[in-house]
């Protein structure tokens, strides 16, 4: 049966969703309060991220934000601020970093990013798109041995669940990128994942919606949600009252705010990230991540961007140039010869990730407000899962069984 959908979000996550709800034969309409052309989706690190098994909350990673806190170089910063929100957010953040948990939660990511992977070759092979996409996997840099012992753990977890994982020499990893010269002790290559140049695709995905009969609405603001008998009845806008049957809430990091409207707690942070786009040519050609830096290096279609830091501060879209020129610096420190001009370093941009307490995505109904689905804290791994979250909200929205369980993934866990 054929309904009528709006999408409230238009990054990567609602985009996905109406690309698979106007498939299934739904009306969809999306809106967005900015225009379309910036956000996290845009300036992500455009990696589909299978190797990413440990979740955000792992243990001591709290310890770590605060000790890190007023470190304007850290890779995490977690900034105490006097908000209810964020105090709850913290408790429930710590309260989730357990070994056990985070255990639990392997198996679940793993799925999850393998899934998304496939319905990107999927997509990739309609013919709908032409946009850049290779399968090379993802090398994690160290230059200590204790960072690569680290990893080597991790990567021994995920070869148990069915990766292939290898543990690299310099030597080894020189063989595979010839034309970088890299500061490193070794590497922890993950085959799993692979990568695109997002600001290519999301344009590509808008016009193929636009074209199947998607209306966009942008530089709209949701202002009341307007509920009568456990339903949303319509939306007030900044500019309309618009009515649908069902309504999905892919509003990343300004989720909570939202959810109240619906008298709902889902706990969101914003864990603001940043990007240095390098138009010369670097020679690297295989996705990695500077381990002790914690900074991700992509080479996209036409340039390589390094993307980093997850700093959880409130809603601001504030440049710290001191990050900036930390991603900076860990570029130039791991690729020997490398050289980042400050032109690419002042044209940096920074996106919010809409990151949950235990590391994990809401995706689901409501039970309270039974028309309305949530679809968001997918902290960094945003990208990665856009096709699967958006497959699986087209699966709720038409009734259809989901192709994974949701459990895992409850949008009231923490109400």
């Amino acid at each position: 049966m054929s309904k009528k959908v709006v999408i409230i979000g238009g990054g990567i996550i609602g985009l996905s969703s109406a690309y698979y709800l106007q498939k299934a034969g739904h009306e969809v309409t999306i809106i967005d309060k900015s225009d379309f052309s910036s956000g996290a989706s845009h300036v992500n690190a455009g990696i589909i991220t299978p190797s990413h098994i440990i979740s955000l909350a792992a243990p001591g990673m709290i310890n770590k934000g605060i000790k890190w806190m007023f470190s304007s170089t850290s890779p995490l910063s977690i900034k105490p601020r006097l908000d209810l929100d964020f105090f709850k957010w913290s408790l429930l953040f710590k309260k989730a970093s357990t070994h056990k948990k985070v255990q639990q939660s392997i198996p679940v990511i793993k799925d999850i990013n393998l899934f998304s992977k496939e319905l990107y070759e999927n997509i990739k092979a309609s013919n709908d798109f032409d946009f850049f996409y290779q399968d090379k996997g993802l090398l994690m840099y160290y230059k200590t041995d204790k960072a690569g012992e680290e990893e080597w753990n991790v990567g021994k977890q995920a070869i148990k669940e069915g990766l292939k994982v290898e543990n690299l020499t310099k030597e080894e990893v020189q063989k595979l990128e010839p034309n970088s010269n890299l500061d490193i002790k070794g590497a922890v290559y993950y085959h799993s994942d692979a990568h695109m140049t997002p600001n290519e695709f999301i344009p590509q995905l808008k016009l193929h919606l636009e074209k199947n009969g998607v209306t966009f609405l942008s530089n709209e603001e949701v202002l009341k949600i307007n509920i009568s008998k456990n339903e949303v009845t319509s939306i007030d806008t900044n500019k309309q009252n618009i009515l649908a049957d069902e309504y999905v809430l892919a509003t990343g990091s300004w989720t909570q705010d939202l959810a109240k409207k619906l008298q709902i707690n889902i706990p969101v942070q914003a864990g603001k990230g940043y990007r240095i786009n390098v138009k010369e040519e670097t020679g690297i050609s295989i996705p990695a991540i500077l381990m002790e830096a914690k900074v991700a290096v992509t080479p996209m279609n036409g340039f390589t961007r390094f993307a980093g830091t997850m700093e959880i501060g409130g809603i601001n879209h504030k440049i710290n140039p001191a990050r900036v020129k930390t991603i900076a610096n860990a570029g130039e420190q791991y690729y020997s010869g490398l050289k980042i001009k400050q032109e690419d370093i002042d044209n940096a941009d920074c996106g919010l990730r809409p990151c949950s307490p235990d590391g994990l995505p809401y995706i689901g109904r409501l039970s309270k407000v039974k028309n309305v689905t949530v679809a968001t804290g997918h902290a960094m791994m945003g990208w990665s899962l856009g096709p699967a979250t958006g497959k699986l909200v087209s699966e709720i929205i038409s009734d259809e069984k989901p192709s994974l369980n949701l459990t895992p993934f409850n949008v009231e866990r923490f109400a």
